[in-house]
């Protein structure tokens, strides 16, 4: 092979390799194997044969039918980036292969960008970071998943039986005893204790009306991450998750998957009642009887992700409210809504949830999930 030859060979197989960074960027799991295969394919079909080394990648990339939209959309940003290949697109679209270069774990694609580019498009991403998510063009959308991975949820503290060694607190006689003993009867520093704290529980109830459609995805994005062991800071709290709209369903078990795409692709399989109507009062009520009474509310921080837009009753809405607030450690009600230009909590289900809510946030951007983390942790 000349060394011509060569050398193209090396920049078509960064090309690929740049790809399948962009398509991980934007939240498709690519690992290691189906890059290696995506290369020996594309190598048989030809780089220059534009719909074979579509198809080559979309079989060789994609590991199920929810990764298909999102390779379409970072294969044409990709490709039209780098070689006329694919009809031009807007350029919200375009920044989908820009989110390769904010992936922590990208290559050397992204060490000749020169430091006014890093400058902007950090910039662009802490522009992104306050954006209303509901607003957001997919392609925007596909690199805010990415940069979910900051988020990294602390878990609330309790109080535990036990006490532990500690700098200050009560005296230890016994093990300062011990010590003593191992002196033979020399006296040293005495040893101190305090109570020991634990990881307290935290319920999330996710509201997956229509009202709540824009935020849906990127909510239960958030419940992975407060779910996952690998994003939590400290001891994990174990983390019950349900969706609430006409009906009530338990997702904890989905949300636990460590793959995010995947554990998204779960909760959609088991909830019946996507962007439906919202009867909050039932479905609480359910929730209480069920689940609350019995223990998993009781002395637990209780986030409600809704809009309170209430189609039911708001006395019972507020009822229920009640008994929550009685049972939990902490209630947080997390409206997408709060914080906006003429916003007033007029709703009927928030009017009647109010009173029984000890914290009202905002949620409706990156930013405002990493305020809400400080208030679960501070529960």
């Amino acid at each position: 092979m000349s060394t011509t030859a060569a050398g193209t060979g090396h920049l078509a197989d960064e090309l690929l390799v740049g790809f399948a960074r962009a398509l991980r960027a934007a939240g498709v799991p690519v690992t290691q194997d189906r890059t290696r295969a995506y290369l020996e394919a594309t190598a048989l079909v030809g780089l220059d044969n534009q719909p074979a080394s579509y198809w080559a990648g979309r079989a060789t990339l994609c590991s199920g039918p929810d990764d298909l939209d999102r390779y379409d959309q970072v294969f044409t940003a990709w490709f039209l980036d780098h070689q006329d290949v694919t009809p031009r697109t807007s350029r919200d679209e375009r920044t989908v292969a820009q989110a390769a270069l904010d992936d922590s774990a990208g290559g050397a694609a992204g060490d000749d960008v020169d430091e006014d580019t890093l400058n902007a498009m950090a910039s662009a991403a802490e522009v992104l970071r306050h954006r209303d998510i509901a607003d957001l063009a997919p392609s925007d959308k596909a690199r805010l998943t990415t940069m979910f991975a900051t988020l990294h949820p602390r878990s609330p503290r309790r109080s535990a039986n036990r006490r532990t060694a500690w700098r200050r607190g009560d005296v230890d006689a016994a093990r300062t005893l011990r010590q003593m003993l191992r002196r033979m009867g020399e006296p040293g520093e005495v040893a101190w204790r305090r109570r020991a704290t634990r990881p307290r529980r935290v319920v999330l109830l996710v509201d997956v009306s229509g009202s709540m459609s824009g935020y849906a995805d990127a909510l239960l994005r958030l419940a992975h991450r407060f779910s996952h062991p690998g994003a939590t800071r400290g001891a994990p709290a174990r983390v019950e998750v349900f969706t609430v709209g006409t009906r009530l369903t338990r997702v904890t078990a989905a949300m636990r998957m460590r793959d995010p795409e995947r554990a998204i692709v779960a909760a959609g399989e088991t909830v019946p009642d996507w962007s439906g109507g919202t009867r909050l009062g039932e479905t609480l009520r359910i929730f209480m009887d069920r689940w609350g009474q019995r223990g998993l509310a009781r002395g637990s921080v209780v986030v409600v992700f809704s809009d309170g837009w209430e189609r039911g009753d708001a006395g019972l809405l507020g009822e229920q409210m009640q008994r929550l607030h009685r049972v939990a450690r902490r209630v947080v009600w997390v409206n997408p809504h709060v914080g906006k230009d003429g916003y007033l909590p007029v709703q009927q289900g928030i009017v009647a949830a109010l009173p029984f809510v000890d914290d009202l946030v905002a949620g409706h951007s990156l930013a405002t999930f990493a305020d809400l983390i400080e208030v679960v942790a501070r529960a």
